[in-house]
């Protein structure tokens, strides 16, 4: 009988819930459902609906994560490959060009000592003439001087490092060229000498553009610091925004070692 009593007290429980207190249980849920999700969604950072923008901000924190010591449970390598992780710091620059900044990239006694080894071997650079140009019209566009020097002539080791570095920088074997170009920078200056890229993201393409303006993406020259630039899309084909040149040296010299990357092997 008792187990009767409180079986027929559950079942007139539970007709009194569906009658009053479910309606109102449902409406409080719906309340407090609808009040937290409003309370979350205003506490979420405003971003805006451009998705580039969201990119850009969010990168920091992906900057942030790879700077956190982190073990490495490497696999084991082919023939010519490493047993150990090399880890090179680069900031994107552009995508149009593609560009590439590598702080730091060699020590200030390694630009050194690649100054003193080609110094007194400098000789004027070559101009490649376009059709219809001719030696006297193009005096005054490129007024450097430059030195090809072997990684095998340098006794102290310093071109074969910085070679090998550059492969590994750029994913490419030290022995292909000419698809993208490598700038080590090997002197500060003080005014001046600022790598330019006029027709970066589409800029100054009307036909109207002089380059001794010299505007666009600039590059200042930071000693030991790298840059990289890729001279073709990825379909092979010239990339126009990659035309690139040399501000004017105002004050100071501005000392550079340039590494041509090719798509096939070059000997």
């Amino acid at each position: 009988m008792k187990g009767k009593a409180v079986k027929g007290n559950l079942t007139w429980n539970a007709r009194k819930f569906s009658t009053t207190s479910i309606l109102f249980i449902c409406i409080v849920c719906f309340l407090v459902g609808f009040l937290g999700s409003s309370i979350f969604f205003h506490s979420q950072p405003q971003e805006d609906n451009n998705e580039g923008l969201r990119l850009r901000r969010s990168a920091p924190r992906l900057l942030r994560s790879t700077m956190e010591k982190t073990e490495y449970n490497l696999l084991p390598a082919g023939e010519l490959g490493d047993d150990s992780i090399t880890l090179i710091p680069f900031q994107v620059l552009s995508w149009m060009p593609r560009a590439l900044y590598f702080p730091n990239f060699a020590t200030s006694e390694q630009c050194d000592s690649i100054v003193e080894m080609a110094r007194g071997r400098l000789q004027p650079s070559s101009l490649a003439l376009r059709k219809g140009e001719t030696n006297a019209s193009a005096e005054g566009i490129r007024t450097s001087y430059g030195v090809f020097i072997k990684a095998n002539e340098d006794e102290t080791g310093i071109l074969d490092f910085v070679e090998e570095k550059i492969a590994r920088a750029t994913k490419i074997p030290r022995n292909h060229y000419e698809v993208a170009t490598f700038l080590l920078y090997l002197t500060d200056v003080t005014e001046g000498g600022e790598t330019v890229f006029p027709f970066e993201n589409g800029m100054n393409m009307d036909g109207s553009y002089d380059y001794k303006d010299c505007v666009g993406l600039k590059v200042k020259p930071r000693k030991g610091d790298g840059l990289l630039f890729y001279s073709l899309l990825l379909n092979g084909t010239i990339d126009p925004a990659s035309l690139h040149g040399s501000c004017p040296v105002i004050k100071g010299e501005k000392w550079v070692v340039t590494k041509w990357i090719r798509d096939q092997e070059f000997e």
